[in-house]
Order: structure tokens, then C-alpha cells, then sequence
């Protein structure tokens, strides 16, 4: 009479290691993030932006010695009914100083179609808003966020934020050469 085969040592160690591989591929790719500093976006109530409705976000910089890279983030729904996205930028710093910026996110190409990275029916855009930028001083700089657009409230909008990374040493000692 044959006898079942039972699983055997070496097919459960391979299992482990396949395991045990894909939790090391998980945690390297959460843990590769080093060169974040402030990375924090906000829901905009309901996707519809009003221009009153300021979004302010506080960043602690302890570094003023690297150069940083500021991103502006925005989530759009498929319905939104423009090709770009106008922001009154206003950064102030530790010591009160502000300065304003007008900017234009492009969302969409010249054909329609939405940049950035999809899902489902929302678009994440990172626009580049200040590259190669030192800050003078550590503290709390704030950065506040008011859409600009001519239609208030602004519809399907639903999320804006700022990311700030530490710019590569490579990028920051070509920087230095360009000066």
C-alpha cells in the first residue's frame, strides 16, 4: 500500500525564506525615504476648495546648512474640470518674514489626459515648487496654501500638501560649483 507523502523539511524552509524575503523587500522600501524632512498633505472638506479655506502647514527645519527641494502635492479627482491649478504660495519664516508666490500646477497635458500617478479616479501630482533652496535659520517656517483659481468654491480638489527633502550630495556639490 503506497504511503501519502508528508511535507518534507526542505519545503517548509523555502517557504521561510520566501517569507522572510518579502518582509525584507517591504521593510527597504519604507525605510528608503531618508532624505524626507516634512512630508504632510491635508483633505480638502468635501473636494471643494474655498478660497478662504487656507491650508497651513508648519515645517521644523534643524538643518540650515543643506540645500532642500519643496514639493507642492494635489490630489484632483478625474472630474476636475481644469487642465491646471493656481496657488497663492506663502512661506514665513521663524523670524516672520513672508514671502508670496504665485504658481501654476499643471495637472493635465494639452490633450487632457491627467499627470502624475493615477488611481482609480484620483491623480497625485508633486509639483516641484522651490529647488536648490537653503534655509537661512532653524525653527518652524510655515507655508500656507490658497487657490487662486477665478471659480469659488474650487471643485474636485481633494487634497493639497508640501513635501520637503534634503536635496542628494552629488546635486549639492554641483550647486556649489555652479556659483
Amino acid at each position: 500500500m503506497p504511503t501519502k507523502k508528508l511535507r518534507t523539511f526542505p519545503d517548509v524552509k523555502i517557504y521561510f525564506s520566501v517569507l522572510i524575503t518579502a518582509f525584507f523587500i517591504l521593510f527597504l522600501f519604507n525605510g528608503c525615504d531618508d532624505d524626507r524632512v516634512f512630508d504632510e498633505n491635508q483633505e480638502i472638506e468635501n473636494g471643494s476648495w474655498d478660497q478662504n479655506n487656507k491650508k497651513t502647514f508648519n515645517i521644523d527645519i534643524q538643518d540650515s546648512i543643506s540645500w532642500h527641494t519643496i514639493y507642492l502635492n494635489v490630489r484632483n479627482a478625474g472630474a476636475y474640470p481644469f487642465s491646471n491649478l493656481f496657488l497663492f504660495v506663502s512661506t514665513q519664516s521663524p523670524k516672520g518674514l513672508v514671502e508670496r508666490d504665485t504658481v501654476e500646477c499643471t495637472l493635465a497635458d494639452e490633450t487632457g489626459k491627467w499627470l502624475g500617478n493615477g488611481i482609480g479616479d484620483l491623480w497625485d501630482n508633486q509639483i516641484g515648487f522651490k529647488r536648490m533652496v537653503r534655509f537661512p535659520m532653524k525653527g518652524i517656517y510655515k507655508i500656507q496654501l490658497e487657490q487662486a483659481m477665478r471659480v469659488n468654491p474650487l471643485p474636485y480638489i481633494m487634497d493639497v500638501g508640501i513635501r520637503v527633502e534634503k536635496v542628494k550630495v552629488f546635486a549639492q556639490r554641483k550647486a556649489l560649483l555652479k556659483k
